[in-house]
């Protein structure tokens, strides 16, 4: 079985071809490099895992209720759609949308795995390219939990949003080597943490926590990573040079607020598109995500150099100008501690089962043991 028989909507064309532009830059220099950038190089080799082996996929998942959420969740709960659906039409609902969201999830890591790569081919400084080899992998690991998870666990994909697809194209089309970090790594990877971050701490399936705070303590590493990079170069530019991407910044937040619903799942059970919209604009769920969203945006874009007057206006509009003082720092130390946490559980869980099979081994030995020596 091919994923395609598996799309909810035929994604046409197999294949999405961008454009490149930009130069691929090579460097001479291999001296030490920045220390603070060599340390997350190191830290990155150091951290690398096995999807295979870290997730435990043997966890069962229940297709129709993958993730365990509330069904007051659900921007159409408590209207009379709601209450004309069937049972099993309430069910087909929770797996589209949880298809929805991890089918966005998998389209941008594959979109994060490639700006990576373009990164190491485009970046002037060999430290840079030396992380952003090992982000790639990460990338390429997320890729492959996601789309593994989808398959086999919810059976079910989603095309990639048009939304999204955009932004990622207007990322990978710039020739100038800085925009995949500031469209990859401060945009749409706030995107992805803010949503990773709410449904990490909303389920209390085993398996969908597992995936989501492992990939978790990897962006915090690529969070920084951009940070650093952008906050270095960004020093050098001119006012005019800091307006272009701030522009940018604006059109890509304005983008993710207004367009990033999932009301596609809506129309696919029969409700006009325009009361799709409004159900989904309506929804708390989607209230609660859009301020976790600029919770990890808005601090990074300030951090690294980008606040100009029109960007902060536009983020007054927002309502999330106040979030620029949030620390980011704090988020991706928790995130870090969160998946340690998951290990440690794991293992003393796993522990536990070894010792209680071996107690249990030597007590059907002693309970055989007559006692008497044959002779």
């Amino acid at each position: 079985m091919t994923t395609r028989n598996l799309y909810a909507h035929d994604p046409g064309d197999p294949g999405w071809t961008v454009p490149a532009t930009g130069a691929a830059r090579f460097s001479w220099e291999y001296d030490d490099g920045r220390d603070r950038l060599l340390a997350l190089y190191q830290k990155g080799k150091d951290k690398q895992w096995d999807a295979e082996k870290r997730i435990d996929w043997s966890l069962p998942v229940d297709p129709y209720d993958p993730l365990g959420l509330p069904d007051d969740n659900m921007p159409v709960y408590d209207t009379p759609y709601w209450g004309k659906m069937s049972g099993k039409e309430k069910d087909e609902l929770r797996r589209n949308y949880a298809a929805w969201q991890f089918s966005q999830f998998l389209h941008g890591e594959q979109g994060a795995m490639v700006c990576a790569a373009r990164i190491v081919e485009s970046v002037p400084d060999l430290d840079a390219k030396f992380y952003s080899a090992t982000q790639t992998m990460d990338e390429a690991r997320h890729a492959e939990l996601y789309g593994r998870f989808l398959q086999e666990k919810i059976g079910l994909v989603y095309p990639i949003d048009d939304n999204l697809q955009s932004l990622l194209g207007d990322t990978l089309r710039d020739s100038r080597w800085d925009m995949p970090y500031l469209g990859m790594q401060v945009l749409i990877e706030g995107l992805a943490l803010a949503a990773f971050g709410m449904l990490r701490d909303a389920t209390d399936k085993p398996l969908p926590k597992q995936i989501l705070a492992y990939v978790m303590q990897d962006e915090a590493r690529h969070v920084a990573f951009g940070r650093m990079a952008l906050r270095d170069y960004y020093r050098q530019l001119s006012r005019a040079e800091l307006r272009e991407r701030e522009e940018f910044v604006i059109e890509g937040c304005y983008l993710m607020r207004d367009r990033l619903r999932g009301d596609v799942v809506l129309t696919d059970f029969g409700i006009p598109e325009a009361e799709a919209v409004e159900l989904s604009e309506q929804s708390e769920f989607l209230r609660i995500f859009r301020q976790l969203l600029f919770s990890r945006i808005v601090p990074c874009v300030k951090d690294i150099g980008l606040w100009g007057e029109r960007l902060q206006r536009a983020y007054v509009d927002m309502g999330v100008l106040e979030l620029g003082d949030a620390s980011l720092d704090l988020l991706m130390a928790q995130d870090e501690e969160i998946a340690e946490r998951l290990d440690a559980e794991r293992f003393a869980e796993e522990e536990a089962a070894r010792r209680a099979e071996v107690a249990e081994a030597i007590a059907q030995g002693a309970g055989g043991d007559s006692g008497t020596p044959e002779t």
